[in-house]
């Protein structure tokens, strides 16, 4: 004969918590989903701006002027050149900062500054990869003549560097713009929906003379 018991088997809660009409495994796909945006998102953003700032302050141009029947080479960065780019970069940084500091419409706001501030800064550093004007105005500072112009001019592939550095932080914003929903906010003292957590009142011995004066001293009613 067998043995019957009456005590119910042991219920999985992830099944529990997942509907009926659920497909199996879909609050744990979205969950590695949202974390994986996330993580693509900071890195892409991060390493974007980083290659930005550090492009920028690259030669992006190289030219002479014709100083006393001889010629001097001449250099610009690309913060010489354009400030732009380095700029944008900046402001992606604390937007990307920032989208996990708001919630609501606030993180829609943020999240579309941060990709704008990628589109910018590719924009301004491709437009400004064949400019000529930084190393005219130091040729016109060095030979004392404002009509200089600077010859031999060439352009380095820096500008290009920056602008797919720029073109990161506009993946990492449209990363946001897409999942940033479902992504985590700062602040462990407020639930999902923006409410303070309520404490958990310590737990008070009634034959410990030192826990009731505690709950006083918190202000609690140590009768209870």
């Amino acid at each position: 004969m067998g043995y019957v018991s009456a005590v119910p088997p042991p219920r999985n809660d992830a099944d529990a918590e997942t509907p009926a009409d659920a497909p199996a495994g879909a609050p744990a796909t979205e969950g590695r989903g949202s974390r994986r945006s996330v993580a693509v998102a900071l890195l892409l953003g991060a390493l974007g701006a980083t290659v930005v700032l550090l492009a920028s302050g690259r030669v992006w141009a190289r030219g002479t002027a014709a100083v006393g029947g001889g010629s001097l080479p001449l250099t610009a960065d690309g913060r010489a050149v354009t400030g732009l780019p380095a700029a944008l970069a900046i402001v992606g940084l604390a937007a990307l900062v920032a989208v996990f500091a708001v919630r609501g419409k606030s993180r829609l706001l943020v999240s579309g500054l941060l990709a704008l501030s990628g589109l910018g800064a590719a924009l301004s550093a491709v437009l400004a990869a064949d400019d000529r004007q930084a190393l005219d105005a130091q040729a016109a500072r060095t030979t004392a003549d404002t009509a200089a112009q600077v010859g031999a001019l060439t352009h380095t592939a820096w500008p290009y560097v920056t602008a797919a550095g720029a073109a990161l932080i506009l993946v990492a914003g449209l990363l946001a713009l897409r999942f940033g929903r479902s992504w985590p906010a700062m602040g462990g003292r407020y639930e999902r929906d923006g409410s303070p957590r309520g404490r958990r009142p310590a737990t008070v011995d009634p034959d410990r003379p030192e826990d009731l004066w505690k709950a006083l001293d918190r202000g609690e009613d140590p009768t209870r």
